[in-house]
């Protein structure tokens, strides 16, 4: 199995990806359906995702399974094809590597449950943990590399997750992002110093945060995390800007240059993987590989 301290030996900043949602928006998805469904319906469009983001200069991607758990699949009446879905979102962003002979890394992206868990919510956490098992397990089963838990705003479900994972698997990297996106907290009221105490205990191979109000919360963060964990490894994955409705879709604000800003500082903060989230595109991560280049901050230049 592939280990991200191998990844991460060489210095410089390691660039992700960016949406996927947005761009299967594009590609035809409709508002409101499902992601992973495209998994089965249509692999070739997501693969054509994935290949234009390795073709950006990433060298991570995350599969189309960010809703890709029970819980969540159940809104569209498709928690039965849980082993499906993430298999096989699994497997094509491996094919996608593979047709770009870049040696990319597949990431399984886990996403939140959808849910809250006990005693606020009503999700009991044994059943949070077996799905994120359930899903954790078809993604290994379909060739990721590593697991990302991303998107997560409540420590509990971010253990819960963790735990699943790690039923499945001893020792499969976890990359855990949380998004603080209510005055430089998770919904939930998680500050970054408490997420990266809490997620280094759960022994996650890289933190940080992704999602949120766009690149300026991100950059806080990473400082705080920094101060907090100096010998941490920091990813930050921001959304293009905060979204407005533009006829009845999210359009965001931050074009490639805002974006390749932002890839700079949050190296600059210590971030040693970056990419972006909501609203991005392979336009926005092919700056931003060329602004971290231009200050010879890349990895492998």
């Amino acid at each position: 199995m592939r280990k991200l301290e191998d990844l991460l030996e060489e210095p410089g900043v390691i660039l992700a990806d960016g949406a996927m949602g947005t761009m299967l928006f594009e590609a035809g998805l409709d508002q409101g359906g499902s992601p992973e469904r495209w998994n089965l319906d249509h692999p070739e469009r997501v693969r054509a995702v994935h290949r234009s983001y390795i073709e950006a200069g990433s060298r991570i991607i995350l599969t189309n399974t960010f809703g890709g758990n029970r819980f969540r699949l159940a809104l569209h009446g498709l928690d039965a094809q849980v082993k499906e879905f993430n298999r096989r979102g699994a497997e094509t962003a491996r094919e996608a590597v593979k047709e770009s002979g870049s040696g990319a890394w597949v990431a399984g992206d886990i996403g939140p449950s959808g849910g809250i868990l006990a005693p606020l919510g009503d999700m009991a956490y044994p059943d949070a943990v077996d799905a994120f098992a359930d899903q954790a397990g078809a993604l290994l089963e379909g060739g990721a590399d590593l697991l990302w838990i991303e998107t997560i705003s409540d420590l509990e479900e971010v253990r819960a997750a963790v735990e699943g994972v790690r039923r499945i698997s001893a020792d499969v990297d976890i990359i855990a992002t949380m998004t603080f996106d209510t005055r430089g907290h998770t919904m939930m009221g998680v500050s970054p110093q408490k997420a990266v105490d809490t997620l280094t205990t759960l022994g996650a191979a890289a933190l940080g945060g992704n999602c949120g109000n766009g690149p300026d919360e991100i950059l806080g963060v990473l400082q705080k995390m920094r101060t907090a964990a100096p010998q941490s490894i920091l990813v930050a994955k921001a959304n293009a800007g905060i979204p407005r409705l533009v006829s009845g879709r999210p359009h965001y604000g931050a074009g490639p240059s805002e974006m390749a800003e932002y890839a700079v500082a949050a190296a600059k903060a210590g971030a040693r993987i970056i990419g972006a989230c909501c609203g991005s595109t392979p336009a926005h991560l092919a700056a931003m590989r060329e602004a971290l280049a231009k200050e010879q901050l890349l990895q492998g230049q």
